[in-house]
């Protein structure tokens, strides 16, 4: 009976209520209960490996789904014709602090009862990027939610579903409850089932997980597509593949404007978002390192337009190396200062393509405009690709000294 009543506090976790059962109705009362909207879930929890390889060979060298792991807060989502609840990993209700995820759910979620997980992630509205999860933590506050929620606006990531129409999913594999939770969940802005890449193979995992880290996600996780959803679990279901070092990066990097992506929200009929290159001196052109929409305060989004007003270009520039295209070209000229978490290997820009892997160059993880335009500076006197690539190594080996 162990087994039983093990799975009955892991889908219903009352002590009393099941010790309760246990006596009224024995056995048979603990197997009837069921997962049941209103009443927290414990979490099914990953493993951890630190590669693609020995992720795909524990999970028997199969086709696996590789997702993204976002550096948010996880919530349970209980939806029903009373109202939407929220509870933490911990299974504290905090509701009050995400009436913003209400409306969201109520929504973009088609079932009308249903329990859902999701990765709750503070966005900076006026690019549509993620922010680091410090950011998110100031909406966990008792007074002064409404304020938070405009300040610190947030996108919900989807990444299972346990129930639906009062239908028990717990029991099924782990790729039809993914097949109904993008069946339910509508794909917004601000909503949708969190990305997701079905392979078996290592390499494309390690791509797939380049691009999360550059779209500001911690890493992956890799789920296992027979799996059921064991909860209050810690198992290789679900195995969480993350770098094994980060790292805060002290010095500035001055960078070239390349480019510019139109802005929406309060951004909206200026630039956005920029798009910054390194100089390259042995080529002598410009590869990007990053797009950049932090930091910039209302004046500073006044100016930089009109500093650049001159150097526009309806095409590329030919010393310019870019497999992004932003709404509007710049010729080199304008050099911002910038600070960044970390340098990171990236399969979208070509700044030290190669050099440290295959296919991939190096890019800035939530980069800042420390608000100084170098003036100073003529774009060939920007931080080099030769530079990047030293502080991607600097920061490996003070990791490695770290964990020694």
């Amino acid at each position: 009976g162990r087994p039983l009543i093990e799975r009955a506090y892991n889908i219903h976790p009352d002590l009393g209520f099941i010790v309760e059962t246990l006596a009224v109705e024995g056995l048979e009362g603990i197997e009837a209960i069921r997962v049941e909207v209103g009443v927290p879930i414990r979490p099914m929890l990953a493993e951890r490996l630190n590669s693609a390889k020995a992720i795909i060979a524990k999970l028997g060298n199969k086709v696996v789904a590789a997702e993204y792991k976002l550096d948010g807060e996880r919530l349970q989502i209980h939806k029903r014709k009373e109202g939407v609840t929220l509870f933490s990993r911990r299974l504290e209700v905090i509701t009050h602090n995400y009436p913003d995820v209400l409306e969201l759910v109520a929504k973009n979620v088609a079932s009308r009862e249903a329990i859902l997980e999701a990765e709750v992630v503070a966005i900076n509205e006026d690019t549509g990027e993620y922010l680091p999860f410090q950011e998110l933590m100031h909406r966990r506050r008792k007074y002064g939610v409404a304020e938070a929620m405009k300040q610190y606006p947030v996108a919900l990531n989807f990444f299972d579903l346990l129930s639906a129409d009062r239908k028990d999913y717990t029991n099924f594999p782990y790729g039809k409850r993914r097949a109904k939770l993008e069946s339910v969940v509508k794909e917004t802005e601000r909503t949708r089932p969190v990305p997701a890449l079905r392979t078996a193979d290592p390499e494309e995992i390690e791509k797939f997980m380049e691009d999360a880290i550059a779209n500001g996600c911690e890493g992956l996780v890799v789920k296992y597509l027979d799996g059921v959803y064991r909860a209050g679990a810690r198992e290789f279901s679900w195995v969480k593949l993350k770098r094994e070092y980060r790292s805060e990066l002290t010095d500035t990097i001055d960078l070239v404007i390349v480019g510019a992506f139109h802005g929406r929200g309060r951004r909206a009929g200026t630039y956005g978002t920029y798009l910054l290159a390194a100089h390259d001196d042995k080529k002598a052109n410009f590869p990007t390192v990053s797009k950049i929409g932090t930091g910039f305060t209302d004046e500073d989004l006044q100016k930089l337009p009109r500093l650049l007003k001159n150097y526009e270009s309806r095409v590329k520039p030919p010393n310019v190396e870019s497999n992004l295209v932003p709404d509007v070209w710049f010729r080199p000229h304008l050099v911002i200062e910038t600070i960044a978490s970390e340098i990171t290997l990236s399969p979208i820009h070509p700044a030290g393509m190669g050099r440290i892997r295959k296919e991939s160059g190096l890019a800035l993880r939530f980069p800042k405009f420390t608000g100084k335009i170098r003036n100073d500076k003529k774009p060939e006197d920007a931080t080099t690709v030769d530079e990047i690539v030293e502080m991607y190594n600097l920061q490996l080996k003070k990791v490695e000294r770290v964990a020694q």
